[in-house]
């Protein structure tokens, strides 16, 4: 079955990674297995909830976890549990927040735009986002007066690329004085699920992860962290999280993916992905007007990217006009593009075939040796 001639759909070489944009990520075929069985069946909700949150809290560490329909939503759920807790009632009240308290704390230089703002997936509780300090620096004296101020239901942190990246306070410091006026710390790590155990490690209370990220499964929210709040979280499927609660396929997909992850070589896996980025180094080294380097994931995630640097004066591309025109034609070459205005773009290899790689890097020299 061909997808793209039946719908007319282009053909997308994806150079750039886990991104929504892009669909999310391969489902592997272990995965898929089990998602096309769980869809000939019927099954309890609950049951298979709890069967996911078991699966959560081998994979994590965590007291407790539950899925979501993603984790845009496992935010949203995650604030509402933190306001709600466990009371039915004032789940029902929501997005009424009289007598709750909605003052939900998050740094300015975590206030990103991950195709929405996450102030916005907080506000969608009928919390009030307060954006603590500025957008490149929040001290600690800044935090400390916002957690005692009254009426504050959590704080939000965001380990992601997308947050400014000096200046903040790191979130191992945020855990602690937030927990020393009993206030709860909510995760989005969404692209952190290599990183799970960690963020729980360090005392988190709620951790938000994507199942169709590096997990490679079917689009769904991973909510690991306390049993009282993963309760909450999971109560709010009765109010305000009904248009957000996950089928089976999302359930499932989830399931397969942490059972997956708990018997995956890792250290293959990055040999792996070394392997793909010596092999781009290596056919891209001797093209004119083009320097080469390479960068670690900046949270720390075990692979790396090729950072390609064209030189205009010698290239007849900046960074901006050598992505764009990778994505005239067909198949679309898809780039990491986040640093474009600082004149260069990366290369994840992670999504791509040895024969993707090739083709990808007969493009681009092409595209240098035809406008230089």
């Amino acid at each position: 079955m061909d997808l793209h001639q039946q719908f007319d759909l282009r053909h997308v070489i994806n150079a750039c990674g886990k991104m929504t944009k892009l669909c999310g990520s391969i489902v592997l075929p272990e995965i898929i297995d089990v998602v096309n069985e769980s869809m000939r069946h019927f099954f309890l909700l609950d049951e298979i909830q709890l069967a996911a949150g078991k699966l959560i809290r081998q994979a994590s560490g965590s007291e407790a976890g539950c899925i979501t329909a993603c984790t845009s939503a496992g935010i949203t759920l995650s604030v509402a549990a933190t306001m709600t807790g466990n009371n039915l009632a004032r789940v029902l009240q929501l997005p009424d927040t009289s007598g709750l308290p909605t003052r939900v704390l998050i740094q300015k230089g975590h206030c990103v735009n991950y195709g929405a703002p996450i102030t916005q997936a907080i506000r969608l509780t009928g919390a009030e986002p307060i954006e603590v300090g500025s957008v490149n620096n929040c001290s600690r004296d800044e935090l400390l007066h916002q957690l005692q101020q009254p009426g504050v239901a959590s704080i939000v942190a965001v380990e992601s690329h997308h947050t400014v990246r000096h200046g903040w306070v790191a979130l191992p410091d945020v855990i602690e004085m937030a927990h020393a006026v009993n206030v709860p710390v909510i995760v989005d790590g969404a692209a952190q699920d290599q990183r799970l155990r960690e963020l729980i490690e360090y005392g988190s209370d709620l951790v938000i992860t994507s199942a169709h990220k590096y997990l490679c499964a079917t689009t769904a929210g991973i909510v690991a962290g306390r049993q009282d709040l993963i309760d909450a979280v999971y109560l709010q499927n009765r109010g305000i999280g009904r248009g957000m609660k996950a089928g089976k396929e999302s359930i499932f997909g989830a399931m397969a993916a942490l059972q997956f992850r708990l018997q995956q070589d890792m250290a293959a896996w990055t040999s792996e992905q070394d392997r793909k980025v010596e092999k781009i180094l290596h056919r891209l080294k001797d093209t004119p007007g083009l320097a080469l380097a390479v960068d670690s994931d900046p949270n720390g995630c075990p692979f790396s990217r090729v950072r390609l640097t064209p030189a205009p004066g010698t290239s007849g591309h900046s960074a901006r006009s050598l992505a764009k025109n990778l994505e005239n034609g067909n198949p679309i070459i898809v780039v990491r593009a986040h640093h474009l205005e600082e004149g260069y773009f990366h290369l994840d290899a992670i999504e791509m075939t040895d024969d993707e790689i090739e083709l990808v890097c007969e493009r681009i020299q092409s595209a240098l040796s035809r406008d230089s």
